[in-house]
């Protein structure tokens, strides 16, 4: 199933990808999916933490090359 939103924070670095994530899910409704692709390494630990303190999910997380895609679940919150 494709993403509702794509955020491509390819080449920003910690915290701008969290950041940017942020105000993105904020206009999203619940249930809704945000892809975000980041080439932060840090993004593996940030992205993670980020979700379960806002009560968001990370349905899927993967690697591709030298990228980070993390598809993000909306949560209620």
């Amino acid at each position: 199933m494709p993403p509702d939103r794509t955020l491509d924070a390819s080449g920003l670095i910690c915290p701008l990808p969290v950041l940017k994530a942020r105000k993105i899910l904020i206009g999203m409704a619940p249930g809704e999916v945000l892809e975000v692709v980041t080439t932060d390494p840090m993004s593996v630990v940030d992205m993670p933490v980020f979700c379960a303190q806002a009560g968001h999910t990370i349905i899927r997380e993967e690697k591709q090359d030298r990228r980070f895609v993390f598809a993000i679940e909306r949560g209620l919150a």
